[in-house]
């Protein structure tokens, strides 16, 4: 096979200057000129950097560690370091930075938010002044990485009530037995938050485990057919001692490690906009160059009417998303918000990347084409921080005025 034909860069009279295509109502508009400035030098970094390692890495189902440099000096999280000047950012703001990410590619956006959102998230919420001064500087730079471990082999949508790895308290550390499935980062990362079961009390806490602590051990998950890039692992916890300075001073139950999904669940419904926003960028290329019965195929109906659905379902979950994140920004949000966005979003997520598999025909399913790389990581955001179903429980709940259809 030859080479892969080069992409027109779609423009149109609709776009406003260097938004996406997919920004149809030109939400990102909403943004100030100084974050808008962010998100570009995000843009251009992931275009010229990133965008032509994801395809080789996705394959070869490994990790481009020479991007790393590059995300921290981005100043992504420079905001979270206890010495920082910066504010921390708008939720309008991390909300398009995760779509930006996710359009150029769902794996380093699943990278980021672990990072970022789930382990410096629970050290941000739940860490005392001396541990986030302890580890969010070098975090906040990429210089060290993080991973959360919540989800067990056998307990994913259950783990609030069905979390089995435990901690004894010994002397002046714990002790830390048990088993975690699906970690993003942890093969690699410097400090991993550990949820587990004191079993004096019952309730659930909060660890940093160190890199190289004895008793843990991270074995990459293998033959994985969505987010290759993202280096997930199983997680073994024996005899794993850690010291008191190490458990999250204020993490004293499930409602503390439920505050963070709650926030991160927002970033999941953002990402899966990314996802849809550069399926449709890609189909949209596609129609203007591939040529049928002496045309472009972006002039037949059938056609259009392809692209229409996938920038409709784009144009209405930005919407969403875009509205959730002022209800952050304003603090008047609840978790039902964030939970019918991630629901909601990722469904339509789901359809538009089989749209534009759709539209592409035989090459939608070749790596070249990129597509197909969307179609699969698709499934993961599909599922991952809490299923459709599970967010369904949660959006019913609210409306019936607290009728719970949670199994107890």
């Amino acid at each position: 096979m030859g080479a892969t034909p080069p992409l027109p860069t779609p423009s149109g009279p609709y776009l406003g200057e260097g938004l996406l295509p997919a920004d149809f109502y030109s939400f990102e508009e909403l943004l100030t000129d100084g974050e808008r400035e962010k998100i570009e030098r995000v843009r251009a970094f992931l275009e010229t950097q990133a965008a032509p390692l994801v395809d080789d890495y996705w394959a070869r189902a490994e990790f481009p560690f020479q991007l790393v440099p590059g995300f921290g000096g981005l100043g992504l999280a420079d905001w979270a370091d206890p010495d920082s000047a910066e504010s921390k950012p708008s939720n309008l703001l991390s909300g398009f930075l995760a779509l930006e990410f996710a359009h150029a590619d769902a794996s380093l956006a699943t990278f980021s938010g672990v990072h970022t959102g789930l382990a410096m998230g629970s050290i941000l919420a739940c860490g005392s002044e001396e541990q986030k001064r302890r580890w969010l500087p070098a975090m906040s730079r990429f210089e060290k990485i993080g991973a959360f471990g919540l989800t067990e082999p056998h307990g994913g949508s259950d783990v609030a009530g069905g979390l089995r790895t435990t901690a004894r308290r010994d002397g002046d550390g714990w002790v830390l037995d048990g088993a975690k499935r699906w970690i993003g980062n942890a093969t690699f990362a410097d400090l991993v938050v550990i949820w587990a079961r004191d079993t004096e009390t019952n309730h659930v806490l909060g660890f940093v485990v160190e890199k190289d602590t004895p008793g843990f051990t991270a074995t990459k998950i293998e033959n994985k057919m969505a987010l290759r890039i993202v280096q997930n692992a199983d997680i073994v916890l024996e005899g794993c001692r850690v010291p008191e300075a190490n458990r999250l001073q204020n993490a004293n139950s499930f409602k503390d490690t439920a505050g963070i999904l709650r926030q991160t669940r927002s970033g999941v419904a953002w990402q899966a906009v990314g996802v849809m926003f550069g399926a449709y960028e890609i189909a949209l290329r596609y129609a203007k160059e591939r040529e049928q019965f002496g045309r472009p195929i972006g002039g037949f109906q059938l056609v259009q009417d392809l692209l229409v659905k996938m920038l409709g379902n784009a144009t209405a979950s930005c919407g969403m998303v875009t509205r959730l994140a002022q209800l952050q920004d304003a603090g008047i949000y609840r978790d039902e918000h964030s939970a019918l966005a991630k629901a909601y979003c990722t469904v339509r997520m789901r359809e538009n990347v089989g749209w534009a598999r759709e539209l592409l025909a035989g090459n939608g399913i070749i790596l070249d084409y990129k597509v197909g790389r969307f179609v699969a990581d698709a499934e993961a955001l599909y599922s991952y921080e809490g299923t459709r179903e599970i967010q369904t429980l949660i959006v019913g709940r609210a409306v019936t005025d607290g009728l719970s259809a949670f199994v107890k």
